[in-house]
């Protein structure tokens, strides 16, 4: 059995700008300020970020599980928002739909998300029914992106038993860290703001241009370990 943990944001989906704004409502819902500057997201948790954006804006850290259900709320309002200005990035569907039909795969997520708004993405999108949520690594297990991998994976081994492997498929060199850090194998896609060599000198097992060739990004994702090997479907 083979686990694979993957990135929600621009490894399998593009949401439209709705967090930023559903996280200024959040804050501001605290704070009664507008924030001055908001935090940038790609590859972190939301418990990192939470905790930045009171400090630079000279706050005591706030009741997080306050603040985080404020979050979930304003992003549930603009589920719409998500479904009509979100996009799922290419192949994407294709693949997970794929991976979900072989019996030695269990897919779930590794996300900086907290779990309300991972799902409402994702739902939104239409590629929830692929994913076991039950069992993923959420932004608010910790501030700390592998503490997320290695909750993820104690979650699914209680429900499934040991899987033999683990692979943790991202876009940052934040996800390829955090894999590696817990002895997982790396895959990254260069569908984010990381191009495929940074991927690759981040210590990346296997960098993908895109999830857009269907065919070749299952094969890759069954097959075995692949050593900073790059390819390129799509």
């Amino acid at each position: 059995m083979r686990l694979l943990m993957w990135d929600v944001d621009l490894t399998l989906l593009h949401a439209g700008g709705v967090a930023r704004e559903s996280w200024a409502e959040a804050f501001g819902a605290m704070t009664g300020l507008a924030p001055r500057v908001l935090p940038t997201f790609a590859g972190r948790t939301d418990l990192d970020t939470a905790a930045e954006i009171f400090r630079v804006h000279g706050l005591p850290e706030p009741d997080f599980e306050e603040f985080f259900d404020r979050y979930a709320a304003a992003f549930a309002a603009r589920r719409d928002l998500v479904a009509r200005h979100g996009r799922v990035l290419p192949g994407a569907a294709e693949v997970l739909a794929a991976l979900a039909e072989r019996p030695d795969i269990t897919q779930t997520v590794v996300t900086g998300n907290i779990r309300p708004v991972a799902e409402v993405k994702l739902d939104a999108l239409g590629l929830s029914g692929t994913l076991d949520l039950d069992v993923g690594g959420y932004g608010t297990d910790d501030g700390d992106r592998a503490t997320l991998v290695r909750r993820g994976r104690q979650r699914a081994e209680a429900k499934y038993g040991t899987f033999a492997d683990l692979w943790v498929i991202g876009d940052t060199r934040h996800d390829v860290a955090a894999a590696l850090a817990c002895g997982a194998r790396a895959v990254g896609v260069a569908s984010g703001s990381a191009g495929a060599d940074e991927l690759a000198s981040a210590g990346a097992d296997l960098v993908l241009e895109s999830l857009a060739d269907v065919g070749a990004v299952v094969r890759a994702l069954t097959g075995s370990r692949c050593v900073n090997e790059s390819s390129s479907p799509g």
